[in-house]
């Protein structure tokens, strides 16, 4: 986290927009030791912030004409680095790239269009990635070597004997270096996985790839397991809420153990009142705890086909702190007021405790909802069938206000995978989500709004739940893929809302387009995140939002529980404000960035699932829909929501033409394959390492 010195020194060197003598901005700082501001210029220099010229002036890069920027592929010619502002990937040709690798650091230098697109040359390698990469051993008469998982776009050698023992096909974890003299790449395994040929296996790889902590410190264990073991004595109790005796109850997925949130409901003289009683994580992950340090590093829950990597450990997670039926469990409450149309009229919060009726399960309420429970299923949920009947009509008032707000419905296409006694993926299938699961999300959002409402008008520091408008030019894309599709898209266009995309999905809705147009949608916003700023959410319609109900899986909702506490318990704003304001920018800077850790990770890992199943289906066929074109190829999507890639080469007598956005041409038949068109396929390869699996067509009968 940029600490406030450095703040204050980037101020300086704006200001000035010139290169400075260290002198020259120490003399601004007020009461400054120097060992302090040398530590801070050092820290600015490794995160390639400012620029220490050889004569030992300090300025900023732009000021020296140099982009910050990180290596994030490479191949033996060339390589793509990212600037660290945003924008476009830089070309780097291989001559200029000053032996930087994959994950370095680096300051590039004059940097230009070309052909190629943005091209540049490294300046200077500021600060050497981990040079550990995750890949596979291929054995070969000569040696052996590694093949990358991804970034690294060429074989890298493995040094004699440095390969562990390694077989032909063996899942890996390699460093990387550079021999001097000769600069060339060559590899040391330091962990074998076991077989490529897994998907668990790969997940593994994936896990360690990613740096997400995999294992609890044992301090952090011993201190989850002794507040699990204490249970909930009489002092905590004291100035709670108690609703022991409501109906309340959870609903969660059949295998969920990690129950977070639970409600309630009932009619008023006015409208309704909607409870959302959440975990009370915050009483248990104290600030400054081994706990609350280690959640702040994780972030979130990490999702796999086959296990859960929880943000706390399961003494917590699925003990103390899950909501399950029949036992008294300490909660934070948000009881929402709305009218006969559901509109948000107010809020309170209380800490209270609570005790389960029903431990619900999506599909069982489902059932219930579409009149095909059993007789079972309807005495398990009979102390709160009403609640149910009750929360479901207010879940489509919500819902519908939302649609009028211009909350987009976006088509989903998460995957359900099923996994054998091996740990192999037997089934792939799309997840559903029924009534049931959209009655909890409306619950959720509407705690969500509230508490952001709740934060933002007691004026105190908080972690808010952003999504920033639409980049242009994405949107320009998407105006065009619209056209081509042959939607109407007038509104697309800079001051869009968030209802002229809502309105644009529901044109497609029902139409072979309405996945890709949805699937465009998400690409063209900004990637939801955390920020200390209100800045509003623009997928949801909403000027305020926050993520408030799920402490036990995400750690932006456990940091917004101890501030939303010291609100309810009368703490003064001043106060509040000198000891959160510092708290909530690191909170939301480091969760938004475990957030795409485990999103890259959870995504590849399925890839990977993907892979393994499609494998196991060599020669079949099946029918899918296009669903992707490149210049290359074409993505097309099974029913089953796995994608696999087929090359133009498949199509021996056609000469095709890209339009450049949605679809290849035919220069001889006129045949086109456009996003989309369905098409018959037939499984030519997978490869679980990487994930990709390739299709061919399979040829029309005359």
């Amino acid at each position: 986290m940029e600490s406030k010195l450095q703040h204050v020194i980037l101020q300086v060197l704006s200001a000035s927009n010139d290169a400075m003598e260290p002198h020259e901005i120490f003399a601004q700082m007020e009461q400054v030791p120097f060992a302090d501001f040398t530590k801070a210029v050092k820290g600015l220099e490794e995160k390639a912030q400012i620029v220490v010229s050889k004569k030992g002036k300090i300025l900023l890069p732009q000021a020296a004409g140099l982009t910050p920027a990180r290596i994030i592929s490479q191949s033996r010619n060339y390589s793509f680095a990212r600037p660290l502002d945003g924008g476009e990937d830089i070309y780097i040709p291989a001559e200029w790239g000053k032996n930087a690798l994959v994950s370095d650091l680096v300051f590039l230098a004059k940097v230009r269009p070309s052909y190629k697109g943005m091209e540049g040359r490294v300046d200077r390698v500021v600060a050497k990635g981990d040079r550990l990469v995750t890949g596979t051993v291929h054995r070969n008469r000569s040696g052996c070597e590694l093949i990358p998982d991804a970034a690294f776009r060429f074989p890298v050698p493995i040094e004699r004997g440095a390969a562990m023992g390694a077989r032909n096909g063996d899942k890996v974890r390699a460093l990387l270096s550079l021999r001097p003299r000769t600069n060339r790449l060559t590899a040391r395994v330091v962990k074998v996985y076991g077989r490529s040929e897994s998907a668990r296996i790969c997940a593994d790889a994936i896990i360690d790839a990613a740096g997400i902590p995999n294992a609890f410190p044992a301090e952090v264990t011993l201190e989850a397991r002794s507040l699990n073991e204490r249970g909930i004595t009489k002092q905590e109790l004291a100035g709670r809420l108690d609703l022991r005796g409501e109906k309340i109850f959870t609903i969660d997925g059949a295998d969920a153990k990690d129950l977070d949130d639970a409600i309630s409901v009932e009619k008023t003289a006015d409208g309704y009142q909607i409870g959302v009683h959440i975990a009370d994580v915050s009483h248990y992950v104290k600030e400054k705890s081994e706990l609350d340090a280690e959640a702040l590093q994780r972030g979130t829950s990490v999702y796999f086909a086959d296990r859960v990597i929880p943000m706390l450990p399961k003494e917590l997670s699925n003990g103390i702190c899950s909501l399950n039926a029949g036992q008294d469990k300490l909660t934070f409450s948000c009881f929402a007021t709305l009218d006969p149309t559901g509109k948000l009229m107010g809020y309170e919060f209380h800490k209270s405790v609570i005790c389960s009726v029903v431990r619900g399960v999506y599909s069982e309420v489902n059932a219930i909802f579409d009149g095909t429970a059993g007789e079972e299923v309807l005495k398990k949920y009979e102390p709160v069938l009403d609640s149910l009947r009750l929360a479901e009509e207010v879940a489509q008032l919500l819902e519908k206000r939302g649609r009028r707000r211009g909350t987009m419905d976006l088509e989903s296409r998460e995957s359900r995978f099923t996994l054998n006694e091996k740990g192999v993926c037997v089934s792939i299938e799309p997840r559903i989500q029924g009534r049931a699961e959209r009655l909890i999300e409306q619950f959720m959002l509407t705690a969500n709004q509230s508490a952001a409402l709740y934060a933002r008008g007691a004026g105190v520091p908080f972690v808010y739940r952003v999504h920033e408008s639409p980049d242009p030019e994405r949107l320009l894309t998407l105006n065009k893929l619209a056209g081509a599709l042959g939607l109407k898209n007038q509104r697309l266009k800079e001051g869009v809302r968030s209802s002229d995309f809502a309105q644009l999905l529901e044109q497609a809705e029902g139409t072979p387009a309405a996945r890709i147009i949805s699937h465009q949608v998400l690409r063209t916003m900004a990637k939801a995140r955390y920020d200390d700023r209100p800045l509003g959410h623009f997928g949801l319609s909403l000027a305020d939002y926050c993520h408030f109900t799920s402490p036990i899986r995400r750690y932006p909702d456990t940091a917004i529980h101890r501030i939303l506490t010291d609100l309810v318990n009368g703490e003064s704003v001043t106060k509040m404000q000198r000891h959160y304001t510092e708290f909530v920018k690191e909170a939301s800077r480091q969760s938004s960035e475990c957030e795409v850790r485990a999103m890259r990770a959870e995504r590849d890992a399925e890839s990977c699932y993907m892979a393994e199943y499609m494998a196991q289906h060599l020669g079949e066929e099946f029918e899918g829909v296009i669903s992707g074109v490149t210049p290359r190829g074409v993505f097309v999507e099974l029913e089953n929501t796995a994608e696999g890639f087929v090359r133009l080469e498949e199509f021996p007598d056609c000469r095709f033409q890209f339009d450049g956005l949605t679809a290849h041409k035919d220069e001889i038949s006129g045949r086109t394959l456009r996003i989309g068109d369905p098409m018959r396929i037939r499984v030519v390869a997978a490869q679980v390492a990487t994930g990709m699996v390739d299709f061919a067509p399979v040829k029309e009968e005359a």
